[in-house]
């Protein structure tokens, strides 16, 4: 039997500062770009593939571009090239994608010139994809822009052999582009994310087709990194390289498999965030797609009952996790100077007093009484509790978490590694 390529990773990133979530992630967007579509379930009339929509959140320092470069080095080394730019416009991104070639028409005296015609350009009938690796991801897609989020909402889950997805361009010409095939492995700051999805994206598309990993800094500092082990990479490229050669078309479903895949559609509480109510609706096809790639990971296409535990176990954990990563975007008209609290507070490990909590937010609010009932909104909404500092220093306020359920159907957090779990 081949070893679990996840088990490898691990044994390859060991030495290493950012947090275990982030590198289990990271493998999991890049095992779900590798795979594309040569490997689906078969659902309805549809097709689900393995790709993701990843996005790292954590404070400058908690390593995420690390995590990042690490795993797509490795997806680099054993031949991945399909990689989108760093800095792109949604016209652009699209036209890259098409395999639309770099000219432009010059006139007479260097002006451009656009054909003010409607030119359908008739793909070749060659599936098209591209991996966002964006360490900065609002390097890649502004701030604020949502029609391009828009546009890789429709992207996530696109499927149609009958016709490709259709693009009108500002000059008039239309892109028809065969079989798009997008993932994403991103990072973020809390306040840039704040200016990339301001509230109106939280009802979008796109944000319920993006998992938000949280993580933070493990306080772990490695002066002079050594080179992850040559022979271990050499490990992940051959298993990477197995998959590619002997994993292809409609994954089966174990028929026990089925049946715990079935309970969990149909009891699994949706997240009581109501930001997260788009997302909970999608989230079986998350389900779907982890549980084709922790199969995968096996060298198989049959997902077995263990792909279905470890597959939820992993989605189970990144969502009590989630509504700290979204902070208190879009709950509130004082919704940034809450989220700038509970990133401080989070952060804390002593109370926090509201001397210093003003000092944070002043530049949000007009008035000290107006974080007065800020702070009696997030404590009303059990975010936050008034504590006294164990070391006898002032009192203050301490963010509450909730932590992760154990006892849930379908979940191992015995699988989850080191200090990934909480």
């Amino acid at each position: 039997m081949a070893p679990d390529l996840f088990d490898l990773y691990f044994d390859y990133r060991k030495d290493t500062e950012p947090p275990v979530i982030f590198h289990r992630w990271a493998l999991t967007a890049c095992i779900g770009a590798w795979l594309g579509r040569q490997l689906w379930i078969p659902f309805g009339s549809a097709r689900i593939f393995p790709n993701q929509y990843v996005m790292f959140i954590g404070d400058p320092g908690s390593r995420k571009t690390t995590a990042i470069k690490m795993a797509t080095g490795v997806l680099r080394s054993a031949g991945y090239s399909t990689f989108s730019a760093q800095r792109t416009s949604k016209e652009k991104f699209l036209m890259d994608l098409a395999g639309e070639p770099e000219e432009q028409t010059k006139g007479k005296y260097g002006e451009e010139l656009l054909a003010n015609v409607n030119i359908l350009e008739t793909n070749d009938g060659t599936p098209r994809e591209v991996f966002v690796d964006a360490d900065e991801f609002n390097n890649f897609m502004g701030a604020g822009n949502l029609e391009f989020q828009s546009v890789l909402g429709e992207l996530w889950d696109w499927d149609n052999l009958d016709v490709g997805y259709r693009f009108r361009l500002k000059n008039s010409r239309s892109l028809d582009i065969c079989q798009p095939t997008i993932g994403i492995l991103a990072g973020n700051t809390p306040s840039n994310f704040a200016l990339c999805f301001p509230p109106a994206s939280i009802g979008q598309g796109f944000m319920s087709r993006l998992l938000l990993i949280q993580g933070e800094s493990t306080g772990r500092k490695i002066t002079f990194p050594e080179e992850p082990s040559a022979e271990l990479k050499e490990g992940l490229i051959r298993q990477l390289l197995l998959m590619k050669q002997r994993l292809h078309g409609k994954v089966i479903i174990h028929e026990e498999s089925r049946q715990m895949l079935d309970m969990i559609y149909k009891t699994w509480p949706d997240l009581e965030d109501l930001r997260f109510k788009h997302y909970s609706t999608r989230r079986f096809t998350h389900l779907l797609k982890l549980c084709t790639i922790y199969a995968a990971a096996r060298i198989s296409q049959v997902i077995e009952p263990i792909d279905v535990i470890r597959a939820n176990t992993v989605l189970a954990y990144a969502e009590t996790l989630m509504p700290k990563a979204l902070g208190e975007l879009g709950k509130s008209r004082s919704s940034e100077a809450a989220n700038k609290i509970m990133q401080a507070l989070f952060a804390a490990k002593v109370p926090v007093d509201v001397a210093h909590l003003w000092k944070i937010v002043r530049s949000d609010l007009e008035k000290p009484q107006d974080l007065t009932q800020v702070l009696a909104n997030l404590q009303y909404a059990d975010q936050i509790v008034h504590s006294k500092s164990e070391t006898g220093g002032p009192s203050g306020y301490l963010a509450k978490t909730k932590g992760f359920d154990r006892k849930v159907m379908y979940v191992d957090y015995s699988y989850l590694k080191g200090k990934e779990l909480s």
